[in-house]
């Protein structure tokens, strides 16, 4: 019985000098919290984005250093450098990040510069039209319930895609303007 008692004794110190307690800690430990801030800091600074298609890989890319990898979908057809409209294939090569749409048929999209002069000429010497609407895109809209569905698999028409939360992060990331190297 004694030792219940002073366990009960001890519940009760406890108890009565914790609020105190707890207060000071919090008054402590606010003054050590970091602050949060949204916007992108100077080791955030997207310099350029590199699309490796065998690993199906995108890097967003400060100098040398990789900020942040996704994993993606490609075209259809993914070997091989987009030759003609149609052909399923995603282009590879040095292109920009040249503009954006909120309003697409997929969630959020940014605009690949392809057809380059070179990927014209070369689909022109075939008689055959380039393409163009290459993107960076996350589902299509009205999919969400299905994301599951898109992981793992090549889906699109030539475009790279992500789910729909990495297309925010790349959003946010990513400047119009912006350097992209695809690779094989």
């Amino acid at each position: 019985m004694p030792r219940l008692l002073t366990r009960c004794l001890l519940a009760l110190f406890i108890t009565a000098s914790f609020p105190a307690y707890s207060s000071e800690l919090l008054a402590t430990a606010d003054t050590r919290m970091p602050t949060i801030d949204n916007a992108p800091s100077e080791s955030m600074v997207v310099s350029k984005v590199l699309v490796r298609k065998e690993q199906r890989r995108l890097y967003l890319m400060n100098g040398e250093e990789v900020l942040r990898s996704y994993r993606i979908s490609l075209g259809d057809n993914p070997e091989g450098h987009k030759l003609y409209e149609g052909d399923e294939r995603t282009p590879e090569g040095e292109y920009t990040l040249d503009w954006r749409n909120s309003g697409s048929d997929f969630y959020k999209s940014i605009h690949i510069s392809y057809p380059s002069v070179k990927d014209r000429e070369m689909a022109e010497n075939w008689g055959l039209s380039p393409g163009g609407s290459i993107m960076i895109h996350g589902l299509p809209n009205g999919a969400e319930d299905m994301a599951f569905a898109y992981t793992g698999l090549d889906w699109t028409n030539g475009c790279i895609a992500v789910n729909n939360q990495e297309m925010d992060e790349i959003w946010q990331l990513v400047n119009d303007g912006t350097p992209i190297r695809i690779i094989p």
